[in-house]
């Protein structure tokens, strides 16, 4: 019998915002894998687990995924973590890979379960939801995401001026992911609209290493990759 590959979303930081049912299906896998820093450091997804179980009682197991645009080479490691994970599989053994916020929302479990599916699509799979780090963020800074007939975009932000503002402009809130690299890009975008009064950003959310920036220091500072901001007009 092959064994169940599940997709757990394990929060935006802060262990105790596991859902029950994703604490039971870890319990129940007999590995754990996770995406792996290159470098050796603990990913993000890994730090939660960790709160609750350890490499002496669950098999702990490290996938390493590129950070680079070049289709050949994600091919290949896309392809190389899934026969790893496979391994385990075809013996029986129930594999819970984990990812930070939720797995189908940017996350490298979606890349991964269509790559299985696609190599072995009898491998059984289920998805277990996770609490975003959007809905971290609005509950840190008790702010409405939306209300009545209001509208909300998730947006990657990029360096496209004219997008990111046009986004603001047509919906009530907008949450941009991933803000570190174009944070002079979106404050000018701001300032243009007089609106950084109603812009919030915050860096790894209920997390122990959560900081809440104030907007006028951060032309000042090297944002970590996770950041997000929330704009509500």
């Amino acid at each position: 019998m092959i064994g169940t590959l599940y997709g757990i979303g394990v929060g935006p930081g802060d262990p105790e915002l596991l859902t029950v049912k994703a604490f039971r299906r870890l319990k129940e896998a007999h590995v754990i894998a996770y995406p792996k820093k290159a470098n050796g450091s603990k990913s993000y997804a890994q730090q939660i687990v960790d709160a609750y179980f350890s490499s002496e009682e669950k098999h702990m197991l490290g996938l390493v995924f590129p950070m680079t645009k070049n289709e050949d080479v994600l091919r290949e490691k896309w392809n190389e973590t899934v026969e790893t994970v496979w391994t385990y599989l075809r013996e029986g053994k129930h594999v819970a890979f984990v990812t930070e916020g939720d797995p189908l929302l940017y996350s490298t479990w979606i890349h991964f379960m269509r790559t299985m599916q696609m190599k072995y699509p009898d491998v059984p799979i289920e998805i277990v939801p996770g609490i975003s780090s959007m809905n971290g963020a609005a509950a840190r800074l008790q702010l409405p995401l939306a209300d009545g007939d209001e509208t909300v975009a998730i947006v990657p932000a990029r360096d496209d001026y004219d997008a990111m503002k046009k986004v603001i402009e047509t919906h009530d809130c907008v949450i941009f992911l991933k803000v570190a690299k174009v944070m002079s890009l979106l404050l000018a975008i701001l300032r243009e609209m007089n609106i950084t009064n109603k812009a919030a950003v915050v860096t790894k959310v209920t997390s122990h290493e959560e900081v809440i920036w104030n907007i006028e220091q951060l032309e000042q500072v090297s944002l970590p990759y996770l950041t997000l901001m929330v704009v509500r007009k």
